[in-house]
């Protein structure tokens, strides 16, 4: 399979989009939290994949490590033109403000609170934790993998993995508190339109 996908077999390269494009699109998906987007880096990753076959190793049972290795490359590249792009954004004068979808299209994954939050935390996460933890808990690669994909020694792999666990959960319970103290009603101290307050003191008004 590697030897084929080296020497440009387009049978090989169906077999190994067939195999592998929903596992990009996934993680992709999850890195980037817009699924438009994920669609261009799956694109992406396989024209990539495509100009680099020949330097696809024989080693392992699986061109896995090597392609999402291209699919991290290629979303820290694009990453680096969303923001270029933000900030050239940012300077052009204001105009009205559409919405942003993206929130939506990642609640839509799990619809949960829990899910939106842990984005959040991401966020927060050094590039190599985030990476590390897509990866390995939403991709499902192995530590060997991860470091093959990465071009990172195993023990990296595991250590970032390890601090990413916990300041995600720190950073996730963080975020679920500050968001459900946010959402908590407001008692209105009887200020209430239309309420029983108002009428109380409309009465007491009208007998004065």
């Amino acid at each position: 399979m590697h030897a084929r996908i080296r020497a440009g077999d387009p049978e090989a390269f169906r077999e190994l989009f067939r195999d592998h494009a929903q596992l990009v699109y996934r993680h992709a998906v999850r890195t980037t939290g817009d699924w438009a987007a994920a669609e261009d880096i799956v694109s992406l990753t396989f024209l990539e994949a495509w100009r680099l076959r020949e330097k696809l190793r024989d080693e392992g049972d699986s061109p896995r490590p090597w392609l999402m290795g291209i699919a991290v490359n290629v979303l820290r590249n694009t990453g680096r033109a969303v923001r270029r792009h933000e900030r050239a954004l940012a300077r052009m004068p204001l105009r009205d403000v559409l919405p942003d979808f993206a929130d939506e299209l990642v609640g839509r994954i799990t619809d949960s609170e829990e899910l939106a939050a842990a984005k959040t935390a991401m966020a927060q996460l050094r590039k190599g934790e985030r990476e590390v933890f897509a990866l390995c808990v939403w991709s499902g690669l192995g530590y060997a993998e991860a470091a093959e994909a990465l071009g990172v020694p195993v023990g990296t792999v595991r250590s970032r993995l390890s601090r990413a666990r916990t300041r995600l959960r720190k950073l996730t319970d963080g975020e679920l508190r500050r968001r459900r103290k946010k959402t908590e009603p407001v008692w209105a101290g009887g200020q209430v339109q239309g309420g029983r307050v108002d009428a109380a003191r409309s009465n007491e008004e009208r007998t004065r």
